[in-house]
């Protein structure tokens, strides 16, 4: 069994992560506070409460129904700047080397901010975050499956637009059973047309056919969680065939209710199968991880031994919409800290 200290030695990516879902209890507070903004709580405690720290959450709509109480103070571009360079320094300290932060402008904007001036905020923090660390961290520009498809073009444009200036694809997401991802197929065509990566939540809240309309209908080149592709062998098969990565989170697949509990997770079966897996956080401060303990949960709860999470460390880096170099460097990296602490990787 893997401690998560141990883990916390080995360079790792986190290619799942929301901005919004990933800022410190602390600063929630402090901006709250100073930003004369209502909190559910005045402490942290009591906030946790709110979050449902600890005891998960009914279905994927009752946990993105706790987002607004954190964006609420994120609607100004010194806090949105200071959320993204903490999350960059967190994920470091984690011993993440290469990060991809998601996060969509336009719920930024509720004060008057324009989309533009969001994601620069977002970059111009995880570039300090850089500077101060050392890791990779880059940005998906997502779009809201229950928005318009003229809002989903919209972001298209920008995250084209800042594409080699941090931006490094396009997402889905949002609420999934109702939204259906074909209804920003233009969107994502468009993206595709620039040459700009594309990732598509689905298999969370709905089923198998969610996955075939994010690669269909999105060209998605990276699916966001999976979690029900096995109900669809045809499409599993497809998958494999296509060395398809699936962004799982496991902790937050067990708090939305979508797997009973961490050693019932199908990622076990996928990687039986041949699916490329990569593990990440989905939302740090929501399900209250970080990158090293999810691969210690599956180290501990799922009995999936050391060459098994060297393998998932490894396709997190291989799955990276990162030059190759880049990725090179932290596979080597990774054999060599492996190696360091005497594990196996066979």
């Amino acid at each position: 069994m893997l401690s998560i200290e141990l883990l916390r030695r080995i360079p790792k990516t986190d290619l799942h992560c929301h901005l919004d879902g990933s800022l410190r209890m602390s600063t929630l507070l402090e901006l709250g506070k100073a930003m004369g903004i209502p909190l559910p709580a005045d402490d942290v405690p009591g906030l946790c409460r709110a979050f449902h720290i600890g005891k998960g959450f009914s279905s994927l709509e009752e946990y993105l129904a706790v987002f607004p109480i954190s964006l609420a103070v994120m609607q100004e571009t010194a806090s949105i700047e200071r959320i993204a360079e903490e999350l960059t320094l967190d994920a470091a300290a984690d011993g993440v080397r290469y990060l991809e932060m998601r996060f969509c402008p336009l719920l930024h904007t509720r004060q008057g901010l324009r989309a533009d001036r969001v994601l620069e905020a977002v970059l111009a923090g995880a570039a300090r975050g850089e500077q101060q660390t050392g890791i990779v961290a880059r940005v998906i520009v997502a779009a809201i499956r229950s928005d318009s498809s003229q809002a989903s073009r919209e972001l298209s444009e920008l995250a084209q637009a800042y594409r080699g200036r941090g931006v490094v694809a396009f997402d889905l997401a949002g609420p999934e059973a109702g939204f259906p991802a074909r209804d920003h197929a233009e969107a994502f065509a468009s993206a595709a047309r620039a040459g700009l990566p594309r990732t598509v939540h689905a298999g969370e809240g709905d089923g198998p056919a969610s996955i075939r309309q994010a690669l269909r209908d999105c060209s998605a080149q990276r699916i966001g969680h999976g979690c029900r592709l096995a109900e669809d062998l045809s499409l599993f098969r497809e998958v494999v065939e296509r060395g398809i990565p699936l962004e799982v989170c496991p902790s937050s697949n067990l708090h939305t209710a979508v797997v009973p509990s961490i050693a019932a997770h199908p990622l076990r079966a996928q990687l039986a199968g041949g699916v490329r897996v990569t593990i990440n956080t989905d939302n740090r401060l929501v399900s209250d991880t970080t990158a090293s303990e999810e691969l210690a949960r599956l180290s501990a709860e799922m009995g999936l031994d050391d060459a098994l999470i060297f393998g998932l460390i490894q396709e997190g880096i291989a799955a990276a919409f990162a030059p190759e170099e880049l990725k090179l460097r932290l596979g080597t990296e990774l054999e060599q800290a492996w190696a360091a602490e005497g594990l196996s990787s066979l």
